[in-house]
Protein backbone atom coordinates (compact mmCIF):
# COMPACT_ATOMS: atom_id res chain seq x y z
CA UNK A 1 0.00 0.00 0.00
CA UNK A 2 2.95 2.80 1.02
CA UNK A 3 4.71 1.72 -2.68
CA UNK A 4 1.69 1.88 -4.51
CA UNK A 5 0.58 5.54 -2.68
CA UNK A 6 4.93 6.43 -3.26
CA UNK A 7 4.05 5.40 -6.82
CA UNK A 8 1.16 7.64 -7.32
CA UNK A 9 2.76 10.68 -5.62
CA UNK A 10 6.35 9.97 -8.47
CA UNK A 11 3.63 9.99 -10.94
CA UNK A 12 1.60 12.99 -9.65
CA UNK A 13 5.26 15.20 -9.20
CA UNK A 14 6.56 14.08 -12.39
CA UNK A 15 3.75 15.64 -14.50
CA UNK A 16 3.36 18.44 -12.70
CA UNK A 17 7.52 19.47 -13.34
CA UNK A 18 6.79 18.35 -16.84
CA UNK A 19 3.76 20.87 -17.08
CA UNK A 20 5.78 23.34 -15.29
CA UNK A 21 8.75 23.15 -17.65
CA UNK A 22 6.22 23.22 -20.52
CA UNK A 23 4.43 26.34 -19.83
CA UNK A 24 7.86 28.23 -18.42
CA UNK A 25 9.84 26.79 -21.73
CA UNK A 26 8.57 29.95 -23.85
CA UNK A 27 10.06 32.66 -20.72
CA UNK A 28 13.05 30.73 -20.61
CA UNK A 29 13.79 31.29 -24.42
CA UNK A 30 12.79 35.23 -24.02
CA UNK A 31 15.37 35.35 -21.09
CA UNK A 32 18.15 33.19 -23.45
CA UNK A 33 17.54 36.13 -26.53
CA UNK A 34 17.82 38.50 -23.65
CA UNK A 35 21.23 37.44 -22.70
CA UNK A 36 22.38 36.57 -26.16
CA UNK A 37 23.46 40.11 -27.08
CA UNK A 38 22.10 38.90 -30.48
CA UNK A 39 18.87 40.83 -32.18
CA UNK A 40 18.25 37.53 -34.11
CA UNK A 41 15.32 34.55 -33.01
CA UNK A 42 18.14 31.86 -33.67
CA UNK A 43 20.47 32.56 -31.00
CA UNK A 44 22.39 29.17 -31.83
CA UNK A 45 24.27 29.44 -35.37
CA UNK A 46 24.00 25.90 -36.94
CA UNK A 47 25.87 24.54 -39.80
CA UNK A 48 24.58 23.49 -43.32
CA UNK A 49 24.19 20.12 -42.63
CA UNK A 50 23.77 19.60 -38.68
CA UNK A 51 23.91 16.58 -37.00
CA UNK A 52 21.06 15.86 -34.62
CA UNK A 53 23.01 16.42 -31.14
CA UNK A 54 23.70 20.42 -33.07
CA UNK A 55 19.66 20.39 -33.52
CA UNK A 56 19.07 19.25 -30.14
CA UNK A 57 21.48 22.26 -28.73
CA UNK A 58 19.31 24.45 -30.85
CA UNK A 59 15.94 23.27 -28.90
CA UNK A 60 17.64 24.02 -25.41
CA UNK A 61 17.50 28.10 -24.70
CA UNK A 62 20.93 28.48 -24.06
CA UNK A 63 22.61 31.31 -25.71
CA UNK A 64 26.41 30.60 -26.80
CA UNK A 65 27.76 34.22 -25.54
CA UNK A 66 26.10 35.68 -22.30
CA UNK A 67 26.09 39.48 -22.62
CA UNK A 68 23.92 42.00 -20.61
CA UNK A 69 24.49 44.52 -24.35
CA UNK A 70 20.53 43.81 -25.03
CA UNK A 71 19.60 45.37 -21.63
CA UNK A 72 22.14 48.20 -21.79
CA UNK A 73 21.14 48.73 -25.69
CA UNK A 74 17.43 48.76 -24.70
CA UNK A 75 17.63 52.05 -22.36
CA UNK A 76 19.91 54.16 -25.43
CA UNK A 77 17.00 52.88 -28.05
CA UNK A 78 13.80 55.06 -28.21
CA UNK A 79 12.28 56.48 -24.69
CA UNK A 80 12.16 53.10 -22.67
CA UNK A 81 12.62 55.07 -19.60
CA UNK A 82 10.40 56.99 -19.91
CA UNK A 83 7.95 54.34 -21.13
CA UNK A 84 8.02 52.77 -18.05
CA UNK A 85 7.30 56.24 -16.33
CA UNK A 86 4.56 56.62 -17.93
CA UNK A 87 3.07 52.67 -16.94
CA UNK A 88 4.34 53.52 -12.78
CA UNK A 89 2.40 56.44 -13.04
CA UNK A 90 -0.99 55.20 -14.49
CA UNK A 91 -0.76 51.68 -12.44
CA UNK A 92 -0.13 53.39 -9.21
CA UNK A 93 -2.93 56.30 -9.90
CA UNK A 94 -5.31 53.14 -11.19
CA UNK A 95 -4.27 51.26 -8.44
CA UNK A 96 -5.55 53.83 -5.63
CA UNK A 97 -8.66 55.10 -7.35
CA UNK A 98 -9.85 51.80 -8.54
CA UNK A 99 -9.20 49.91 -4.77
CA UNK A 100 -10.67 52.87 -3.15
CA UNK A 101 -13.84 53.40 -5.17
CA UNK A 102 -14.09 49.39 -4.83
CA UNK A 103 -14.14 49.07 -1.14
CA UNK A 104 -16.77 51.90 -0.37
CA UNK A 105 -19.01 50.18 -3.20
CA UNK A 106 -18.18 46.33 -1.66
CA UNK A 107 -18.56 47.69 1.75
CA UNK A 108 -21.81 49.14 0.88
CA UNK A 109 -22.71 45.84 -0.81
CA UNK A 110 -22.08 44.06 2.62
CA UNK A 111 -23.07 45.50 5.27
CA UNK A 112 -26.54 47.61 3.65
CA UNK A 113 -29.80 46.78 2.40
CA UNK A 114 -30.99 48.78 -0.68
CA UNK A 115 -33.49 48.74 -3.52
CA UNK A 116 -31.00 47.27 -6.35
CA UNK A 117 -28.50 45.36 -4.38
CA UNK A 118 -28.71 42.20 -5.97
CA UNK A 119 -29.38 43.66 -9.61
CA UNK A 120 -26.24 45.69 -9.00
CA UNK A 121 -24.16 42.68 -7.89
CA UNK A 122 -25.35 40.84 -11.03
CA UNK A 123 -25.06 43.75 -13.58
CA UNK A 124 -20.87 43.77 -11.81
CA UNK A 125 -20.71 40.02 -12.69
CA UNK A 126 -22.12 40.36 -15.70
CA UNK A 127 -19.78 43.27 -17.42
CA UNK A 128 -16.90 40.53 -16.69
CA UNK A 129 -18.24 38.30 -19.39
CA UNK A 130 -17.66 40.90 -22.33
CA UNK A 131 -14.02 41.32 -23.65
CA UNK A 132 -12.49 44.51 -23.42
CA UNK A 133 -12.09 44.97 -27.01
CA UNK A 134 -15.91 45.09 -27.35
CA UNK A 135 -16.13 48.33 -25.11
CA UNK A 136 -13.27 50.22 -27.28
CA UNK A 137 -15.80 51.97 -29.54
CA UNK A 138 -17.88 53.62 -26.64
CA UNK A 139 -14.94 54.13 -24.18
CA UNK A 140 -13.33 56.31 -27.18
CA UNK A 141 -16.40 58.40 -27.64
CA UNK A 142 -16.80 58.62 -23.86
CA UNK A 143 -12.74 59.48 -23.10
CA UNK A 144 -12.19 61.31 -26.14
CA UNK A 145 -14.82 62.92 -27.81
CA UNK A 146 -17.13 63.89 -24.83
CA UNK A 147 -14.66 64.13 -22.27
CA UNK A 148 -11.56 65.18 -23.80
CA UNK A 149 -9.08 62.98 -22.17
CA UNK A 150 -7.89 61.27 -25.16
CA UNK A 151 -3.71 60.85 -24.73
CA UNK A 152 -3.92 61.66 -21.27
CA UNK A 153 -3.16 59.65 -18.15
CA UNK A 154 -6.29 60.23 -16.67
CA UNK A 155 -8.26 59.30 -19.43
CA UNK A 156 -6.36 56.05 -19.34
CA UNK A 157 -6.24 55.68 -16.07
CA UNK A 158 -10.24 56.09 -15.82
CA UNK A 159 -10.79 53.48 -18.44
CA UNK A 160 -8.38 51.38 -16.09
CA UNK A 161 -10.55 51.77 -13.18
CA UNK A 162 -13.42 51.31 -14.35
CA UNK A 163 -13.07 48.09 -15.98
CA UNK A 164 -11.38 46.70 -12.42
CA UNK A 165 -13.91 48.03 -10.02
CA UNK A 166 -16.28 44.59 -10.91
CA UNK A 167 -13.45 42.30 -9.67
CA UNK A 168 -12.68 44.25 -7.10
CA UNK A 169 -16.33 44.94 -5.59
CA UNK A 170 -16.21 40.77 -6.28
CA UNK A 171 -13.76 40.17 -4.21
CA UNK A 172 -13.81 43.10 -1.79
CA UNK A 173 -17.12 42.07 -1.05
CA UNK A 174 -16.90 38.56 0.11
CA UNK A 175 -13.85 39.39 2.38
CA UNK A 176 -16.09 42.25 4.07
CA UNK A 177 -18.88 39.17 4.48
CA UNK A 178 -16.55 37.06 6.86
CA UNK A 179 -16.30 40.36 9.46
CA UNK A 180 -18.38 39.77 11.97
CA UNK A 181 -21.18 43.12 12.61
CA UNK A 182 -20.39 42.59 15.47
CA UNK A 183 -16.83 44.35 16.10
CA UNK A 184 -18.91 47.18 14.28
CA UNK A 185 -21.74 47.34 16.94
CA UNK A 186 -19.10 47.36 19.79
CA UNK A 187 -17.38 50.50 17.95
CA UNK A 188 -20.14 52.12 17.80
CA UNK A 189 -21.73 52.11 20.73
CA UNK A 190 -18.16 53.68 22.09
CA UNK A 191 -18.79 56.46 20.07
CA UNK A 192 -17.40 55.75 16.69
CA UNK A 193 -18.74 57.48 13.89
CA UNK A 194 -19.38 55.58 10.46
CA UNK A 195 -15.78 57.13 8.59
CA UNK A 196 -13.99 55.55 11.96
CA UNK A 197 -15.64 52.34 11.99
CA UNK A 198 -15.08 52.04 8.11
CA UNK A 199 -11.41 53.28 8.30
CA UNK A 200 -9.52 52.20 10.85
CA UNK A 201 -11.58 48.82 11.94
CA UNK A 202 -13.18 47.38 8.80
CA UNK A 203 -9.96 48.43 6.28
CA UNK A 204 -7.55 47.19 8.80
CA UNK A 205 -9.17 43.75 9.08
CA UNK A 206 -9.38 43.73 5.05
CA UNK A 207 -5.86 44.15 4.53
CA UNK A 208 -5.31 40.44 2.63
CA UNK A 209 -8.03 41.12 0.42
CA UNK A 210 -7.34 44.76 -0.55
CA UNK A 211 -3.57 43.99 -0.83
CA UNK A 212 -4.63 40.97 -3.71
CA UNK A 213 -7.52 43.06 -5.21
CA UNK A 214 -4.69 46.15 -5.74
CA UNK A 215 -2.09 43.43 -7.19
CA UNK A 216 -4.99 42.59 -9.55
CA UNK A 217 -5.49 46.22 -10.62
CA UNK A 218 -1.65 47.26 -10.78
CA UNK A 219 -1.06 44.28 -13.05
CA UNK A 220 -3.90 44.77 -15.37
CA UNK A 221 -3.08 48.68 -15.91
CA UNK A 222 0.58 47.13 -16.37
CA UNK A 223 0.57 44.62 -18.83
CA UNK A 224 -2.21 46.19 -20.60
CA UNK A 225 -1.80 46.87 -24.58
CA UNK A 226 -4.64 47.39 -26.87
CA UNK A 227 -6.47 50.25 -24.64
CA UNK A 228 -3.06 51.98 -24.09
CA UNK A 229 -2.26 52.01 -27.80
CA UNK A 230 -5.69 53.39 -28.60
CA UNK A 231 -5.84 56.25 -26.55
CA UNK A 232 -1.90 57.30 -26.15
CA UNK A 233 -0.97 59.25 -29.49
CA UNK A 234 1.97 60.66 -28.14
CA UNK A 235 5.26 58.99 -28.17
CA UNK A 236 6.38 60.45 -24.95
CA UNK A 237 2.64 59.19 -23.70
CA UNK A 238 3.20 55.76 -24.45
CA UNK A 239 3.14 52.76 -21.41
CA UNK A 240 5.94 50.30 -22.30
CA UNK A 241 3.48 47.62 -23.55
CA UNK A 242 3.07 49.71 -26.11
CA UNK A 243 6.44 51.30 -26.57
CA UNK A 244 7.92 47.52 -26.60
CA UNK A 245 5.99 47.01 -30.17
CA UNK A 246 8.61 49.59 -31.59
CA UNK A 247 11.83 47.21 -31.19
CA UNK A 248 9.82 44.69 -33.77
CA UNK A 249 8.21 46.41 -36.77
CA UNK A 250 7.88 45.94 -40.71
CA UNK A 251 11.25 46.54 -41.59
CA UNK A 252 13.85 46.19 -38.57
CA UNK A 253 12.94 43.71 -36.21
CA UNK A 254 15.27 43.64 -32.65
CA UNK A 255 14.01 40.78 -31.01
CA UNK A 256 17.33 41.19 -28.38
CA UNK A 257 15.91 44.65 -27.22
CA UNK A 258 12.56 43.26 -27.30
CA UNK A 259 13.58 40.34 -25.19
CA UNK A 260 15.30 42.23 -22.84
CA UNK A 261 12.70 45.27 -22.09
CA UNK A 262 9.81 42.56 -21.81
CA UNK A 263 12.32 40.94 -18.93
CA UNK A 264 12.83 44.99 -17.63
CA UNK A 265 8.99 45.03 -17.84
CA UNK A 266 8.29 41.93 -16.01
CA UNK A 267 10.54 42.70 -12.66
CA UNK A 268 8.15 45.24 -11.01
CA UNK A 269 5.18 42.65 -11.10
CA UNK A 270 7.23 39.84 -10.51
CA UNK A 271 9.18 41.71 -7.41
CA UNK A 272 5.66 42.96 -5.87
CA UNK A 273 3.84 39.37 -6.12
CA UNK A 274 6.80 38.46 -4.40
CA UNK A 275 6.25 40.58 -1.48
CA UNK A 276 2.37 39.99 -1.69
CA UNK A 277 2.24 36.26 -1.71
CA UNK A 278 2.13 36.14 2.37
CA UNK A 279 -1.66 37.96 1.25
CA UNK A 280 -2.58 35.69 -1.74
CA UNK A 281 -4.40 32.49 0.06
CA UNK A 282 -5.76 34.11 2.58
CA UNK A 283 -7.20 36.71 0.46
CA UNK A 284 -8.20 34.59 -2.19
CA UNK A 285 -10.00 32.01 -0.02
CA UNK A 286 -11.56 34.39 2.96
CA UNK A 287 -14.49 35.53 0.98
CA UNK A 288 -15.79 31.94 0.27
CA UNK A 289 -15.41 30.73 3.86
CA UNK A 290 -17.43 31.50 6.75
Amino acid sequence: MAKKKANNHLLLHTALISFTLLSMYPVFWVLALAFSGQQSVGIIDLPMDPTLMERARAIVPIPEHFSVANFVGVWTEQSFGTWLWNSAVVSLMTTVLGVFLACTAAYAFSRFRFPGRNAGMLTFLVSQMFPGTLMLIPLFIIIVKWLGLGNTYFGLVIVYATTAIPFCVWMLKGYFDTIPVDIEESARIDGASPQTIFFRIILPLATPAIAITALFSFMTAWNEFILASIFMEAESNYTAPVGLRFFVGGFSSQWGYFAAGSVIVSLPVVLLFLYLQKYLISGLTAGSVK
